[in-house]
């Protein structure tokens, strides 16, 4: 299983570990290993953590804080309590270890600190009030990202996943509509 990091956001694409959420659910973290690569493949993150069945279990309650949060957000109603204590909760965590060196950043920190970084990441793009949160416009992508694009035209969550889909179908579509007419 490759992960997708096109969230614009480290937290959010923690949310977006779940997709499909209001169809048929699918759930990329379902062991402590699936997290450590996720964790891994993420380069806002320590490239080695070790998880247990009790770090899955606190990040998937904070993942899904975020995505609720961020859906308050898209959809402009006031924050979740319950959702912002698990995140600020997280956010107290201590700090990730960041070194400079002539080779590039390098990361270090357990679980904790992974979760109190992503939770910090979370409260920085959720407070931030110009920031543009989306959510996919494909169909059934419920993956909620950060709108950079000039404008904030950007439709969907990513290219590789969704655009080029959604431009297929479409394709597909006027080739068909052609054919029949």
């Amino acid at each position: 299983m490759d992960f997708s990091f096109v969230s614009g956001n480290p937290a959010l694409d923690l949310a977006a570990t779940v997709g499909s959420r209001r169809d048929k659910p699918v759930d990329t973290l379902l062991t402590p290993a699936d997290l450590e690569r996720w964790v891994a493949d993420c380069h806002e993150l320590p490239d080695h953590v070790t998880v247990d069945a009790p770090a899955l279990g606190t990040t998937v309650s904070l993942r899904e804080a975020i995505y609720q949060l961020a859906l308050d957000r898209v959809l402009d109603r006031p924050f979740d309590p319950a959702s912002v204590e698990i995140v600020n909760n997280a956010a107290a965590g201590p700090a990730l270890t960041i070194r400079l060196s002539d080779t590039g950043v390098h990361m270090s920190g357990d679980m904790t600190a992974v979760l109190s970084h992503i939770a910090r990441a979370g409260i920085a793009v959720l407070a931030d009030s110009r920031a543009c949160l989306k959510e996919c416009g494909r169909t059934g992508c419920t993956r909620i990202y950060l709108d950079r694009s000039r404008g904030a035209r950007r439709t969907w969550c990513g290219m590789e996943e969704c655009g080029n889909r959604v431009k297929a179908a479409a394709y597909r579509a006027r080739k068909r509509a052609s054919a029949d007419g």
